[in-house]
Order: structure tokens, then sequence, then C-alpha cells
């Protein structure tokens, strides 16, 4: 089963009572760390594996025990939380870890993945008396250190109201929403909203330093009047001092909107918005090849309000020559052209937007 747990004996100068039970942690990444340190936090023993050398000295430098893999990990815990990049994954690491989980365990999946994919996970560990949650995690690593996290959470009642003691290491309230794939699924709708609230602020603040507004003044008023979001307050400020620092990545963003939008697929849901905004991730991320997964999804959207240009009007202007472009080859095949003024292109390109209601021309 490879090498014995590696123990860290100053998880002791933890301030809270020991709880008997260890939690294991499959995924030590931004989210996952920040989850570690709430258990240890809480008085938890966690024992923790990542394929990342770096995460697992990481996890062992804050006090918790790490093992060599995810089997490992299974093991040695009665419940084992997961926090992958994505459901494929999950499905991999529980493939290798699911020989060794005994009947009554259970698994939390605070990953964000395709929904009947982990309805399927659930239904395939329930054949073995595993129970299995679909715990996803509203917040990013930032707010799970500050308790600030919602949980909404698919699978057994049982089983989830065993594992309150955990979310509440971390979250200020956790919603239990029916069988396996209804926290997958609530995920979704939240990430689809909150994704939105973060590109409309980010383009109302460049939108209002292009109009001669001090950005600063502009959110304030934004904050105390009807268009009002909770987004105001976590970003808003980061985005005015351009502070990047990485609470959650750009791909990951990216690979959620994509998941969105193949729901709204099979579901028959038109979601337009959310088609426009897989364009200016992918945009984004394109403008800077190999750093794509380390920027911050307010980066790509907020204003530079430091310098001359906003990156938001950079972003916006790639996406219009794309809708240009298609617009343009429409326009043209239809007038039996070859060619179009730079007016009529322009022309083109507002009709285009506004078709797709993004901006108004």
């Amino acid at each position: 089963m490879g090498e014995p747990v590696k123990r860290n004996t100053s998880r002791n100068k933890n301030p809270m009572h020991p709880k008997p039970d260890p939690v294991g942690l499959i995924g030590l990444g931004l989210l996952g760390s920040a989850l570690a340190e709430r258990f240890l936090g809480a008085g938890f023993r966690v024992v923790g594996f990542d394929i990342e050398t770096e995460r697992r000295e990481n996890l062992c430098r804050l006090g918790g025990d790490v093992v060599t893999s995810a089997a490992l990990a299974a093991a040695n815990c009665r419940r084992v939380v997961l926090c992958l990049p994505n459901s494929e994954i999950a499905a991999a690491v529980l493939a290798e870890a699911e020989p060794h989980l005994g009947p009554g365990a259970i698994v939390v999946d605070t990953t964000t993945g395709e929904p009947e994919q982990m309805e399927a996970l659930g239904r395939g560990l329930r054949e073995r008396g595993v129970e299995y949650l679909d715990a996803t995690v509203g917040g990013s690593s930032q707010q799970v250190r500050a308790s600030q996290a919602i949980v909404m959470a698919g699978g057994g009642a049982e089983a989830f109201a065993r594992c309150r003691d955990l979310f509440a290491c971390f979250a200020r309230q956790a919603f239990h929403l029916g069988p396996c794939g209804s926290g997958a699924r609530m995920k979704l709708v939240v990430n689809l909203v909150l994704g939105l609230n973060r590109a409309a602020l980010a383009e109302g603040l460049a939108f209002a330093a292009a109009c001669g507004v001090d950005p600063a003044v502009a959110l304030e008023v934004l904050k105390a009047g009807v268009s009002y979001s909770r987004v105001m307050e976590t970003k808003g400020p980061k985005m005015l001092a351009a502070d990047f620092t990485p609470e959650a990545r750009l791909s990951q963003h990216l690979k959620d909107v994509c998941l969105i939008l193949a729901a709204g697929e099979r579901c028959g849901a038109r979601l337009p918005l959310s088609g426009l905004h897989r364009e200016l991730l992918g945009a984004a991320g394109s403008r800077r090849p190999g750093r794509g997964r380390q920027l911050r999804h307010h980066r790509s959207f907020s204003p530079a309000v430091k310098g001359p240009e906003p990156q938001i009007a950079r972003i916006h202007a790639d996406l219009n020559r794309s809708v240009g472009a298609n617009a343009q080859a429409g326009e043209l095949r239809h007038a039996g052209k070859d060619s179009v003024t730079g007016e009529e292109q322009g022309i083109q390109v507002q009709r285009a937007s506004r078709n797709m209601g993004v901006w108004d021309g």
C-alpha cells in the first residue's frame, strides 16, 4: 500500500481539543489547502494527499499528516474530502481509493464537476455501502479561510447530517438540496450568476473610468443603489487596487462556464450571456499564453485603473473583431460583396453586439 503516514508532531499546538476521527483530504490546491487550515484549526487530524510535492509539504507545515497516495488517505479515514479540478479527475481518484473505503465511509466531494457524472459516482459507491455527497462550495479560498463560504450538497440526508461538523469548520451555511447530483447542479447555477456579476462589475467600472467618473466613487454609488451585489464588497476593492493575488483560477472558471453551457443544452435552457462569458474568458486566457491558469477571474475583466487602456476594453476589442468578422462574412455573402468599408464594418460589429444582448451601440 506504500509508505506509512508521515506524521507531524507540531499538530498538538492546535488550541482546540483534538477530534477522535481523522479526515482524509485529497487535493491540496487553493481550496484544498484552505479546507486543511480550517479542519486543523477546529482540532481535526488531517491526512492529506496531492500529486504535487510542494502542496504535500505545505500541508505538513500546517500541521497535517501526509500520505503518498489517494488509496492511503482513504484507508486511514472514515470521511474523505475530495477537492479536485474536475469530475473526471475525481472519478479516477475514486477508482484508486474505492477498494480501501469500508462500509459506512463517506466521500465528501467538493469538486465542481459534471452533475450526471457525480450522480453516477454516488450510485456506484452506494452499491458498496459507501455514502457520497457532492458537497460543492460557494466561495473563494479566502472566504473558506474566513468561514464565509456556503455548502450545497446532494446525497443522503443521514450522510449530510454526519458531516455537518466538517461543514461548520468553513461554511456559514450548509444546504442539503436532494439526491446525488443536486449539489453539483446548484453550484452551476451559483457560478453562472456569480461569474456574470463579476464581469458586469468590471465592465461597469471600466465604463465609469472611460466616462471620466472616478471608479472608486462609482463603486460606492453602486454599493448604495439597486444594482448592489456582494461581489462589489469582495471583488470591487481588488479591482480598484489591481490586486490580483490568486484566490481562484481563470481556467477553472472557464471550465465551469463550459459545464454550465453543456448542462443548459441538455435541459433545453437558453444561456446567451453564458455563451458570451465563455468567449470573454477564452479571450482573456489566450492573451497570456502559459499563464492562463494563474490569472484571477476579476483580473481578466477588471479595468486597468492605473493604465491608459482598461483591460476590459482590450478584451472587448478582441471579441468585437471576432464578432465583426462573422458579421462581415454574413453580410458580404448576402450582398454579394468581396469587402466592406471601415464604417460598414463598425456598424456590423455594433449590430452584432446588440443582437447578442451585451453592449449597447
